[in-house]
């Protein structure tokens, strides 16, 4: 499929992070629906509204986006593919503005926080926005004096905002784990990885013996994670993920291995695993 016929929905506005990871895995003639929520996204490609979504799930400093986890249970999406995205927070300002004349600065909390120690050498006044992309657009309509953005790169160039300095966050190791969401199941490739929830039986060892299914077949776990189970309260759902397609037989024995000892399996895709992020300084993550 053309990508210039493929649309893709996504949370925020034009210029968020999410379309940033769009574009890095789509390529930059695809089509974008930015929606409201989160929801809206897992909505819209349900619906046939969009073609995909991209949702994000954990960032190597925020951690789980725990509602993310909470529709993918909620909704019959499968997952398409895994998108690591390096998030580099640019500071923005009106075309004429210099980085000494800035005295605050816009942007989402967690962004703001993300830059603190950058704010605070440049004796930079945070000021918290609602979105990352939005605090960009809005400067641009309305500019101020003294007064920039921090966002995506991709926002100042939609917006017409002049980049003032590039990659102010604190910590280099700052990435997003994404999945592209839609209806269908990949076909197994060289590097695939499972996503999958289940409940566990009340009872001593369940989690060790759901675990020894994989830990038997010598399958590689990268995620494991409990959440609450909202209408059960002290029960947990566990989100794990694992390396392998669930079609391989090694994976497909496990599953099925599990299935016995669980009290519900539901498989939320198997995708191409994304490359692992370097660390630019060190060579690793």
């Amino acid at each position: 499929m053309p990508t210039d016929s493929i649309l893709v929905a996504f949370q925020g506005v034009h210029g968020a992070y999410s379309e940033e990871a769009i574009r890095q895995h789509f390529g930059e003639a695809v089509q974008t629906l930015p929606c409201n929520s989160f929801e809206e996204v897992f909505s819209a490609v349900e619906s046939g509204r969009a073609t995909y979504g991209m949702q994000p799930v954990e960032n190597t400093l925020a951690g789980s986006v725990a509602s993310s986890y909470e529709l993918l249970l909620d909704y019959d999406l499968r997952i398409q593919a895994e998108v690591i995205l390096r998030v580099r927070h640019t500071l923005l300002a009106p075309a004429g503005t210099a980085l000494a004349e800035v005295r605050k600065a816009r942007s989402h909390p967690q962004a703001l926080a993300q830059c603190e120690r950058y704010l605070a050498r440049h004796g930079i006044e945070a000021v918290a926005w609602f979105d990352t992309a939005g605090s960009a657009r809005d400067l641009a309509a309305q500019p101020e004096p003294n007064t920039a953005a921090i966002a995506s790169a991709l926002a100042g160039q939609l917006y017409g905002l002049q980049a003032l300095d590039v990659g102010i966050e604190d910590q280099p190791f700052n990435y997003t784990r994404m999945f592209v969401l839609g209806h269908s199941d990949p076909p197994p490739g060289d590097h695939n990885k499972t996503s999958i929830v289940f409940t566990l039986m009340h009872q001593p060892g369940s989690l060790h013996g759901c675990l020894g299914e994989f830990a038997s077949r010598g399958i590689n776990l990268t995620k494991i994670e409990s959440r609450p189970r909202r209408n059960k309260p002290w029960q947990y759902y566990i989100y794990l993920d694992f390396e392998g397609h669930f079609r391989e037989p090694h994976c497909e024995a496990a599953l099925m291995g599990l299935l016995r000892r669980a009290t519900m399996v539901k498989v939320l895709g198997s995708y191409p695993a994304a490359s692992q992020p370097v660390d630019e300084r060190n060579g690793n993550l």
